[in-house]
């Protein structure tokens, strides 16, 4: 029997569509359906490396955990990494294709239509459901033309479409009436109806609103979801995620990761942002490095020269530098690990102009950016403790010089990362590597941290079952199914 498909489309950007999903998928699965998580153009520096070597947007990594599979770059065919304010990389089927200008890019869309169908079409050989995910809102009628992600897809593949409104931030009604209304019919008879998601307080007092939208669309609703608290335990996607509001005050160690213009992958530092023997701040560059954090974290970035210039230009590297003199502690990761070194150098200009610049000269050694991307899982051990971890690299280039002497980690592919002399300084180019519990409780443990147990994988995967009791609690799983088509 043919996999059955239903396509999620918000009314605007960060309305809860992945986590929906991600939960939806838990759900249908603990149903005894094989579900497959699908999203046809995702925009993030948070990605996952899959199974099959390739990288897809880190919401698309949850959702392929919540359905129980692998991740695969099918699941997420087209992604574009941003390395400017107008500019992309562009990520096909799991592999770097080309970069381009926002506006180049439009130009680009319907070349791109057919890996995305090429893709799903996989995914829907070995499943019997496919929950697919837009992208932004439905109405961006103004990027309409050659779409993928939206209303493109789904009138390419016959997909039915539920929207999904956030009451959260209020105009739930004018963003559910408008986006109907400025979609053209052949796009309104996709319609399979709407979901309001983030509901807070007593929902009885929305009934009329419903009533509002029904009328004035002639969809049906599938039910108002309540704001879920438990949503801070799943890894999120967007970078506009860090700007929320998050608990730094109190008398527990002081972790700060530093918020680079061009932050990648900061998914790394969730299991730090649940783990209870600390507090964790991300520091954004106009603010002073708070005096008495316990380790500063240079993160993962798209641009590490681009961010590495914009530290300096911000007075950071004095800062970092009176830091270390007080004793402080500093490790990168990636590319903080790159800016970390006396240079960088970019040969071919993979970042913009070719040429060399100076690194923060806290680590001894020189890195080269390279145009081959390495794109692998990998585990191996951290040296100083012995603790076992795993992760995963996801970079350009390569670090070498006299302190990889000293590594942080040994991997299956060999050392990584380095040590100064002081212990003061380190850096690798792992990913994920503070979600093993034990080496996590270690690494606290030397800086001087009381470190508490903490299971953080454990805590996901609670937070995905708790998802999908919530979901079935408040929408119709059986009419979602029999809408699917």
């Amino acid at each position: 029997m043919p996999a059955k498909t239903i396509m999620f489309q918000g009314t605007g950007s960060d309305v809860g569509k992945s986590l929906l999903v991600a939960g939806l998928a838990r759900a249908y699965r603990r149903r005894g359906l094989k579900v497959a998580p699908f999203k046809p153009q995702n925009m993030s520096n948070n990605a996952a490396v899959t199974a099959d070597g390739g990288e897809i947007g880190r919401a698309q990594a949850l959702q392929a955990r919540a359905a129980g599979l692998e991740p695969h770059s099918d699941m997420n065919p087209v992604l574009l990494k941003p390395q400017t304010l107008v500019g992309s990389q562009i990520v096909v089927q799991g592999q770097v294709w080309r970069s381009a200008a926002a506006r180049e890019y439009q130009s680009l869309k319907p070349r791109l239509l057919p890996k995305v169908l090429e893709s799903y079409e996989r995914l829907k050989s070995n499943a019997d459901l496919v929950l697919v995910e837009g992208a932004g809102s439905a109405a961006e009628v103004n990027l309409r033309a050659g779409d993928i992600a939206n209303m493109g897809f789904a009138l390419a593949s016959q997909t039915p479409v539920v929207l999904i409104g956030d009451i959260d931030r209020g105009g739930v009604i004018a963003s559910l009436v408008g986006t109907y209304a400025l979609l053209p019919e052949e796009e309104r008879d996709l319609l399979a109806g709407y979901i309001i998601n983030k509901f807070r307080g007593d929902a009885r007092l929305f009934d009329s609103g419903l009533d509002i939208i029904s009328q004035a669309t002639g969809l049906k609703s599938w039910g108002l979801v309540p704001y879920f608290p438990d949503a801070a335990r799943l890894p999120a996607e967007d970078a506009v995620a860090l700007d929320k509001p998050r608990s730094e005050a109190g008398d527990k160690p002081l972790v700060v990761v530093v918020k680079l213009p061009h932050i990648a992958n900061f998914d790394d530092f969730d299991p730090l942002a649940q783990d209870p023997s600390i507090r964790l701040a991300y520091v954004t560059l106009d603010q002073p490095l708070p005096l008495e954090a316990a380790l500063v974290i240079l993160p993962g970035s798209k641009t590490t020269i681009a961010d590495l210039g914009a530290l300096r230009a911000a007075g950071w590297e004095a800062e970092l530098a009176a830091y270390l003199r007080r004793g402080g502690r500093v490790l990168g990761i990636c590319g903080g690990y790159q800016m970390l070194g006396n240079t960088i150098s970019d040969p071919d200009g993979i970042e913009g102009s070719a040429g060399l610049v100076a690194g923060l000269g806290l680590l001894d050694i020189k890195t080269s950016l390279t145009p081959e991307k390495r794109l692998v899982r990998t585990k191996g051990r951290h040296v100083p403790s012995g603790q076992k971890v795993a992760g995963y690299e996801i970079h350009i280039g390569r670090s070498q010089g006299p302190d990889c002497g000293r590594p942080f980690l040994v991997l299956e592919g060999g050392p990584d990362g380095a040590h100064d002399a002081s212990g003061q300084v380190a850096g690798c180019y792992l990913h994920g590597l503070f979600g093993d519990d034990a080496f996590r409780a270690a690494y606290l443990q030397g800086l001087g941290v009381k470190a508490q147990h903490y299971e953080f994988e454990a805590g996901v995967e609670a937070g995905l079952e708790g998802l999908a009791d919530h979901l079935e609690a408040q929408l119709d799983l059986d009419g979602l199914l029999a809408a699917a088509r």
